[in-house]
């Protein structure tokens, strides 16, 4: 999957708002519009040319064809280390709130957990490096342009990474719908990271072992799961919601 494009006009807007590197910008013919008149000025205002080009070409270049009219060359998304996501919670003087993802593989999923986690305050998202979509220009789309506002950390072993969080003084939760505790049960005012499962088998039996508290959201119907990027909203939303009422 490419990561030298971004589709979109939410998707480009949010990264000529931000300090991402934008080569170029190209728009469908006769598309100027709507939000493509405030792409336009962002653009004219930064100094990055854009180009007219058949409709037809930005389908070739996207991946599913789901680009709205506009596709933007970038600078492959760079990601951070995970002390800088711990020293971007202190610079702001917050108890850190962490995202932790074991092998999230859908792209659409990937990119919902970072628009929620950045509506969230959280501090930044921890992937492994295999066995995890990366950022594609799908997931920037699915995100909304909240990437650009997100510290993501790729590390190689994401129980090592866990130990070093609790040293750190860090809770480590994890969902897992198999435990009693329910997410209201569990006191997430200080600070925390939450580990989100894949979407077909959770998250996996030594991670489970390395968190501290594995917590499951509420439920009556006949469903017994949650798509990854729901059930990981519910959580974080409740966490946010802890974060405020009891400071």
């Amino acid at each position: 999957m490419r990561e030298d494009i971004i589709a979109g006009r939410n998707a480009v807007i949010e990264a000529l708002k931000s300090d991402r590197t934008i080569d170029n910008i190209m728009i469908a013919k006769g598309d100027v519009k709507g939000s493509i008149t405030v792409l336009l000025a962002l653009a004219k205002e930064k100094g990055i040319i854009v180009k007219e080009v058949d409709r037809r070409k930005l389908d070739q270049i996207s991946e599913n064809g789901n680009h709205q009219g506009v596709i933007a060359y970038v600078t492959p998304y760079k990601y951070v280390e995970l002390e800088d996501i711990l020293n971007y919670a202190k610079a702001k003087g917050e108890s850190p709130f962490i995202i932790i993802l074991d092998e999230i593989e859908d792209p659409h999923n990937f990119g919902a957990i970072i628009r929620t986690a950045e509506t969230c305050g959280v501090h930044g998202i921890i992937i492994p490096k295999r066995r995890n979509v990366g950022i594609t220009p799908v997931v920037y789309k699915s995100s909304a342009g909240a990437i650009e506002y997100m510290k993501i950390a790729k590390v190689p072993n994401i129980n090592t990474t866990i130990e070093y969080l609790k040293k750190e003084g860090i809770w480590v939760y994890g969902a897992d719908m198999d435990t009693e505790t329910h997410s209201y049960e569990a006191d997430f005012s200080g600070s925390a990271a939450l580990v989100i499962g894949s979407e077909g088998r959770g998250i996996s039996k030594l991670t489970k072992e390395k968190c501290d508290l594995l917590v499951k959201i509420p439920m009556r119907g006949e469903i017994t799961s949650l798509n990854a990027s729901v059930a990981g909203g519910i959580l974080m939303y409740e966490i946010l919601r802890q974060r405020i009422t009891r400071g």
